[in-house]
Formats: structure tokens, sequence, C-alpha cells
């Protein structure tokens, strides 16, 4: 496989960028801070993933048999960077335990139907009782109330209702779904992280605890504040696919190019436009007006009838060192053979695959892949012996961990 510049795939791989010193160990900015994991599906263990590789202590507990999700699923990279241990919610001395973990822990994550927690014994006041300054972070697609707090969703249903999934799309045709990035994870799991940060700082202050209710349906909702104003200031038309950033201008869109490719292009300002039009090698006067929507259907014809006389690489070429906000759609897969993200190191490899690397990037004190603690050692960061560690897993209320 060949990346968008030509990359070989017999190439060597990037190495590793090297941590300092090695593992991952040097603090992050979150160093000292013992956060409880829940283990729940993805928006939860992403949040946690983020607070981990920013150097918080993330211990993960998860469901009896659930080990085998770490080497295939969304775990093989969601649970990355922390602790994880089996435990039974469902037996008093698993929930007697969290509650002493809960004791010595900053924040602790669930990410449950409404209730749960609560009927476990595990619920805000339950830790509370415990620990008054612990930080409780809850992630749900509804919240913790409204008329469909109680009920199912996924991630379509809660961008559906949040007003984020109707403009996205083509003209006359139904919405596309954008996969699960709106809802799970841009409006989910990094509102949950932000929100728990934003507690902890305020708990240093106030010396108490709060409940961060992170819903993805608000979430949603608050990515599409720029779209509310647009609409509110008269630029976005009532109508999907005709407006300026939904592929309704034609320098807004996406092309497919002779080999089966694609190329999206963003030039909206008038400067990007012009050397846009200098790489399709084309006039101003072919095109008019770049603003006048009457002329976008021509217009995009046009460039899609050019994109189509060369191959993505060749096009990646034309308009390598050009201004002209054109770049070439790559697959996840191909993402991390790109030059920029090579130079970045924005993908890396651990235990031999390839994947995102930690974000965002601090100058001091970086977010690193974290090399997990085996549980025994985890646990006794929260105040567990190893005696007592031996004797909860001969009873069966832990699994042996990692």
């Amino acid at each position: 496989m060949r990346g968008a510049q030509g990359a070989d795939a017999d190439e060597d791989p990037p190495d590793d960028p090297p941590d300092d010193p090695p593992g991952g160990t040097r603090p992050g900015p979150l160093h000292g801070v013992r956060v409880i994991e829940l283990a729940g599906l993805g928006p939860a263990p992403y949040a946690c993933m983020l607070l981990a590789e920013a150097g918080a202590d993330v211990l993960r507990l998860q469901r009896p048999g659930s080990a085998t999700s770490r080497s295939e699923g969304p775990d093989l990279l969601l649970g990355r960077s922390r602790a994880s241990v089996e435990i039974d919610l469902k037996r008093p001395e698993a929930v007697a335990l969290v509650l002493d973990l809960v004791a010595r822990a900053d924040a602790l994550v669930e990410g449950f139907r409404p209730g749960v927690a609560e009927r476990l014994g595990l619920g805000p006041e339950d830790c509370r009782a415990r620990n008054g300054r612990l930080v409780y972070g809850r992630m749900t697609g509804w919240g913790q109330d409204g008329p469909l707090a109680a009920r199912a969703g996924h991630d379509i249903d809660y961008i559906a209702v949040a007003g984020a999934l109707w403009p996205i799309g083509r003209e006359g045709d139904a919405p596309v779904p954008p996969i699960n990035l709106v809802g799970d994870f841009g409006g989910g799991g990094m509102l949950l992280a932000f929100g728990v940060v934003a507690a902890l700082l305020e708990a240093q202050r106030s010396g108490l605890g709060q409940v961060v209710d992170a819903a993805m349906v608000d979430g949603a909702a608050s990515l599409t504040t720029m779209l509310h104003a647009m609409w509110l200031s008269g630029t976005w038309q009532p109508a999907r696919g005709v407006n300026l950033l939904d592929t309704g201008a034609p320098f807004y869109e996406v092309y497919e190019t002779s080999d089966g490719g694609h190329m999206a292009v963003g030039a909206l300002e008038p400067q990007f436009y012009a050397a846009l039009l200098e790489g399709l090698g084309i006039g101003r006067e072919e095109t008019g007006s770049q603003y006048d929507r009457a002329l976008w259907p021509a217009t995009k014809a046009r460039f899609a009838e050019i994109f189509r006389t060369k191959t993505r690489a060749e096009w990646t070429t034309v308009f390598e060192g050009a201004d002209a906000c054109v770049a070439p759609v790559l697959a996840p897969w191909e993402a991390p053979e790109h030059p920029h993200n090579r130079a970045r190191a924005t993908f890396v490899t651990r235990d031999g695959r390839w994947q995102p690397g930690p974000v965002p990037r601090f100058s001091r004190t970086p977010s690193a892949l974290r090399d997990a603690p085996e549980a025994k050692l985890a646990l006794g960061g929260f105040g567990v012996d190893a005696e007592t560690f031996d004797d909860l897993v001969a009873a069966g209320v832990i699994g042996p961990g990692r």
C-alpha cells in the first residue's frame, strides 16, 4: 500500500517517539490524580483513556469474563494505558471494596443507565459518604433526567434529537450518520473528560466534590453552536447540502479522482480559492464569482470533471506546497503513512499495532501511552495491600487482573 505522498508499504515504519524516560513514565499534567473507572462502552472508556494518558492513575474495574475484550473489539485500544481488574459488583464484598477505593480516589467515572449505580450501592450519595471531595463523572446518552433518560439509545439517536444529524448529507439525500464520532466521542467522551478535569480543579479550591452529568445529547447539541449562529444570522439555508460547509459550495467538497480516490477541498477564503483554481488549471472567468450561489452547481460539475483526470497521488503532488486547502482523503489505515502524521508522530506503534497517539500535547508534562501497572500494584496505590489482594482473588471477588 502506498500513502498519499508515495510512502511504500515495504518501507520501514516510523519508530515510536521516544519516551522520556522509557515506558511513558514521565509525569503528565494529571500526575497524582487517582480515578476509578467502572468500565462501560465507548465514550466513558475514551474519556478515561485521555485522563490516563494525561498522567492520571486510572483503575479500570471490569465485569467478570470481560478480559477477552482486551484483545478484540473497541477495548483493544480504548482500554490502554491503565490497569484493569475484573470485579463482580453483584457481590457485597465487591461493592465494599469499591467504596474503600473511593475513599482514596479523586474521581470516579461510570457509564451505566441512570439509577443502575444507585441500585448497586455505588451512586453519588453512597460515594460522597466515603469521600466528600470525590468528583463523580456520569456518562449517558440522554442524561440523568428528562423524558428519555431511562430509554435505550445509541449515538445516532442522540445526535438526531440534538439536531446534529440532520445537516449532514447531500442535497436531496437522507442524513448520513458520521459513524459514532459526534455523539459517542466528540459530544460524549471528550465532554466527560473536560467535565471531570474542570470539577477536579474546582474541588481543589472548595474541598468539595460534585457530580458531572455528561450526556451525549447535550454534547452533540453544543457541537452545533456555530451552525445555530449561522442559522440565526441568515447565512445557513434550511435545506441539506446547499450551504457553505455541507457540500453545497464547490470549494468545500470532496471530489473523486481517476483511480477511485478522493480529494478534500476547503478553499473558503478568496486567496485559497485562487490557489485552487491555479492548481486545477482554470481561470476565474470560467467560474465567475466565488460566492454567487447560482453558479455553484455548474462550478462543482466543472471541478468534478477536472479532478477525474488525475489520480489521487497526482493531485496530491499538484497541490503540494500550495495554500489551496486541498488534501487527499486517506483511509484510517493509510493515515499513519502520511508524511505530516509521521513527522508529528500523530500515530504511534505499541505491541506492533498502529494507533492514534496521545492527545493533546503538553510542552512540559507530556501525555503518553502509559505502561499499565499490574493489578496488585495498581490496587496498592488505593490502599489495598498484597495480602488483601490475594484474599480477594481467592474468594472470587476480583480477578487476577493485569
